[in-house]
Order: C-alpha cells, then sequence, then structure tokens
C-alpha cells in the first residue's frame, strides 16, 4: 500500500511574480520539475498533496494535518539555516520528514562547518579561510592559486570564471565582488587541480550505497574549469559527464563519499563532491544533502540515468529509506 506524502517545496515561478530576483531563486524549482515529482511519487503508488513552501506547511502542521511523509526539496529563501527550516519543523511536530535533520542540513549548508567536520574526522579537505569583509579577504594566509565562493550557497549560485584567483593580489577584488550579494560570507580555498568527481549516495546505516561515481569533464567550450553557474546552467553545450568505474579512482571516491555522508550523519540521499590536488588525491569540496531531483539538470538523477537507474527507481530509493527510517523510529 503507498503512502500519503506531502511534498514541501520552494516554486520558482511564485518567488518571482512575488518580486524576488532570480539570484534569490536560483535553487528553487520550477513547475515542471515539481509536478513531475509529484507524477513519479504517485507512479510509484502513493498518494502526493503539493504543499508547497515551509510557511505553507507550517500553517497545515499548527491545523493538525499529518502524512506517512513530508518529501522535501524546499531549499528556504534566506538565512544560514534555511535549508533546515523544513525538517525542524518537521521535527518540532513529530512529522516523518525526507533527507536530512535540521543539524545536518545547517552544518552542511555552511561549507566552511561542513569542512570542519570533515577535517576533524580525518578525512581530506583542502585548507579554507572564511572572508566576510574585504579586511578579511587581506588577512587569508593560503598560498597559490584560489577559489572563491559563497559560504552557504548551492547550485554554484556566485561561481563564475572570476571565483579562481590566479594571483594573491587580486583575492580581495574578487571577494569584493561577491561580498554585496552573498552577506553571509565568501569561503575561500587552495584550488585543487585534478578530476572532479560527484558521488550519488542513497540509503542509511548498513543499506546506504553509491549511486554511481560521475566525473565532471571540462571541455573547451567550457567557461574555465570549475562548476560554475554558467557551466552547469549550459551543461549541454559546456560540459561532459561520465562514469567512472573500474579503476581505483572510483573505489577511493565511494569509500570516501561514504565516509564523509557518514561523518554529517546524511540521512536517504546525498550527493558528494570530490577533487583531485596535484598529487591525485581525492579531496572533500562540499556536500548536497538535500540533492537537486530535477529530471534533466541535476547531477543525482544524471548520474542514476548513466548507470541505467530509472528516475522513478532513483524516487523510489529515497523514500523506501526514509520510509524503513521512521518506522524505526516509530
Amino acid at each position: 500500500m503507498g503512502l500519503l506524502i506531502a511534498l514541501c517545496y520552494d516554486s520558482k515561478e511564485e518567488y518571482l511574480a512575488a518580486g524576488h530576483t532570480a539570484l534569490e531563486v536560483a535553487e528553487f524549482d520550477d513547475e515542471g520539475v515539481i509536478a513531475g515529482l509529484a507524477d513519479g511519487l504517485t507512479r510509484l503508488g502513493h498518494r502526493v498533496e503539493r504543499v508547497g513552501r515551509g510557511r505553507a506547511l507550517a500553517a497545515r502542521l499548527v491545523a493538525g494535518d499529518r502524512w506517512d511523509l513530508v518529501f522535501n526539496v524546499a531549499e528556504g529563501l534566506a538565512g544560514r539555516a534555511r535549508e533546515a527550516q523544513v525538517p525542524a519543523l518537521c521535527e518540532l511536530f513529530d512529522q516523518p520528514c525526507s533527507f536530512s535533520d535540521p543539524v545536518t542540513c545547517g552544518v552542511t549548508l555552511d561549507k566552511a562547518l561542513a569542512k570542519r567536520v570533515v577535517r576533524d574526522a580525518g578525512l581530506p579537505t583542502p585548507d579554507f579561510a572564511v572572508v566576510r569583509s574585504p579586511a578579511d579577504a587581506d588577512a587569508v594566509r593560503l598560498d597559490g592559486e584560489l577559489f572563491v565562493k559563497p559560504l552557504a550557497e548551492g547550485s554554484s549560485k556566485g561561481v563564475a570564471a572570476a571565483s579562481i584567483v590566479r594571483e594573491r593580489a587580486d583575492l580581495r577584488a574578487a571577494c569584493e565582488r561577491l561580498l554585496p550579494d552573498f552577506p553571509a560570507g565568501l569561503i575561500v580555498e587552495r584550488l585543487l587541480p585534478g578530476r572532479e568527481v560527484t558521488v550519488g549516495i542513497v540509503g542509511n546505516g548498513d543499506r546506504r550505497r553509491a549511486v554511481a561515481v560521475m566525473e565532471v569533464v571540462w571541455t573547451e567550450r567550457s567557461e574555465v574549469e570549475a562548476y560554475t553557474q554558467l557551466n552547469k546552467d549550459e551543461y549541454l553545450e559546456r560540459m561532459e559527464y561520465r562514469l567512472v568505474a573500474g579503476e581505483p579512482l572510483a573505489d577511493e571516491a565511494v569509500q570516501l563519499a561514504l565516509a564523509i555522508a557518514d561523518a554529517l550523519e546524511c540521512r536517504d540521499a546525498c550527493r558528494v563532491d570530490l577533487r583531485c590536488d596535484d598529487a591525485g588525491r581525492l579531496q572533500f569540496l562540499e556536500v548536497n544533502p538535500l540533492p537537486g531531483l530535477h529530471p534533466i539538470r541535476s547531477d543525482l538523477p544524471i548520474m542514476a540515468g548513466l548507470a541505467g537507474i530509472g528516475y522513478d527507481e532513483l524516487l523510489a530509493s529515497i523514500v523506501d529509506a526514509a520510509a524503513a527510517r521512521a518506522r524505526s523510529h516509530a
């Protein structure tokens, strides 16, 4: 028998109609994705109610509505804890919810906090510094080429060719360019020159497994050898993706990604981004505990498709993991 599922999301169209900017809603799903998720969950035999944003969910919970599962893809509009808002609501009202809990969602959105947890677990990540003002940029003590990006954003927001800082003297200008749009701060880390892969993970505990290891391949049409917002938005023209299998890098990536997901206590599904240093050793970049589920453009469905896993099958594995976890804590 299927589940009664509440689909919680942030609609890009609704926020744009309310006057928000394209940058503010860059991570949100459009109507096609939301409808596709609802249809996919329905095809799996579940009854789906479209609830909408976190505030709509809060009103329903206060009114006494409950579901077998809240399937959450809402990113939240503002604040360092925005991805934790829906999971926190569900936790407050004892409502089962997909994906990670509010603590993990808060820690992982702040890339510096996530890297500190990973580093303290003895796992490799490049040296970094946090910049919240131009003066902070002047105080950064990192050598070599650097990479600058927003501290608490996803979907490559704010990442462009200018994020690569070749000369230390250019760091302040790169930070001054980004800080007005991202006042929560920036993270500066050593630029890794090697291959970049992303690992999709589904399941919990001893049932956690890698969906695939997918390499992000730069082409002559890429803006630069980094996963910029332009490269991601125009990936069909600028990027290539291929599965990595049958070589030591694939096994190393799976083991490292699983260890990172465990250290950060990710649940149900996540995606871990890794890149090799100049010695070919994989290093942690960031993790997405609320991975995008656009059937065509999001990395997790892309790698699943390359591995022969259909979109509905991927959704089923996430729902099954969340439902089993909820039952074990009932």
